[in-house]
């Protein structure tokens, strides 16, 4: 079974299965959007919507995911906003270079079966000096958590991987800098990064 098809099973109960201990870490996560001036920015992943109550209204959004059923739910969510949504896969954007002058990246990277294709189409969308902001589930290097890594093979298939070390990840991307990398739940599991393109 494919992602695209378990999400669309699973979008009547998304939010009920991410909300709640997760929503702070998004919520800090997006404290690195500015409140200030007018900037187009693409949420990569948008799912059901989730991010847009922790945003502010006055920039610009495109929301995309791969999922008609999780792009329904967001409807409501981006009553309000300047916000177009759209399908799109997150490997294969369906925009120019240099479109947008941020990028959220809310669990997607390890979610998509190829992350280093999903932060490379992020950083060529983002214009030069723009910004990435990431929160997912990530590995530390070097540890070998193997009930994660035994559980990968299942999950991946259902709904994320749990084997991705951002650092592998980021080394495949030339262009980004880390700004900001911090522990944001779980023991330093789920981290906040946010990335800037040079």
């Amino acid at each position: 079974m494919s992602l695209k098809t378990t999400y669309r099973y699973i979008a009547p109960f998304y939010d009920w299965a991410v909300t709640g201990a997760i929503d702070r870490a998004r919520r800090m996560s997006l404290q690195n959007i500015p409140t200030e001036g007018c900037l187009d920015i693409l949420i990569d992943g948008i799912g059901t919507g989730l991010d847009l109550r922790y945003l502010p209204t006055r920039h610009r959004y495109v929301g995309t995911d791969l999922v008609a059923a999780m792009l329904d739910r967001a409807r409501t969510r981006a009553r309000g906003f300047d916000c177009e949504l759209m399908r799109a896969d997150s490997m294969a954007l369906p925009f120019r270079g240099d479109t947008f002058d941020i990028v959220v990246l809310h669990l997607i990277v390890a979610v998509v079966p190829h992350p280093v294709k999903a932060l490379a189409e992020a950083a060529r969308v983002v214009r030069r000096g723009g910004r990435l902001v990431v929160l997912d589930k990530f590995l530390q290097p070097g540890r070998s958590a193997p009930l994660r890594r035994l559980l990968n093979p299942l999950a991946s298939r259902i709904a994320t991987r749990l084997d991705v070390v951002f650092e592998h990840v980021i080394a495949q991307v030339p262009g980004l800098n880390i700004v900001v990398d911090r522990p944001a739940l779980a023991a330093g599991w789920f981290r906040s990064i946010v990335l800037e393109k040079n």
